[in-house]
């Protein structure tokens, strides 16, 4: 089970996120690459909402292919492009984490890898690593 790490000697967390998490032996760590707010097909809607929805709905389609969701989620990084969408970002990353409270990092970047991205979401996530097969399985 994943551990998050609070302390009085830090800051609080100013929305929903943990100060740190530990990720305890035996787990196996999947990193998710940024995830931008590109439909499958490459499209880019100009809608900054579509945008944020389309990188989160693309980060957890990873973390699903690992076998994982937003439960495993360790750690958060996502960069915007714009401040006035600090509400948006927190508001889309509450839906889809649904209480889960992962450490985390918001920054607001000059720009993305295309001029038309207004945001960018990359995870860390941990899960119990699986059994090996012993002999008898695996005959």
């Amino acid at each position: 089970m994943l551990r998050p790490i609070e302390t009085s000697k830090a800051p609080k967390p100013f929305s929903a996120y943990a100060q740190g998490m530990e990720i305890p032996p035996g787990h196996r760590v999947v990193h998710v690459s940024g995830q931008i707010g590109v439909t499958v097909s490459g499209d880019i809607p100009a809608d900054p909402a579509r945008q944020h929805e389309l990188a989160w709905e693309n980060a957890m389609a990873v973390l699903a292919a690992a076998g994982m969701d937003h439960r495993n989620v360790v750690d958060a990084h996502v960069y915007i492009t714009d401040s006035a969408h600090i509400a948006l970002y927190r508001e889309t990353r509450d839906r889809f984490m649904q209480g889960h409270k992962p450490a985390a990092t918001l920054l607001i970047v000059a720009g993305l890898a295309d001029a038309r991205l207004v945001v960018e979401v990359d995870l860390v996530a941990a899960a119990e690593a699986e059994a090996p097969a012993t002999s008898a399985e695996a005959s």
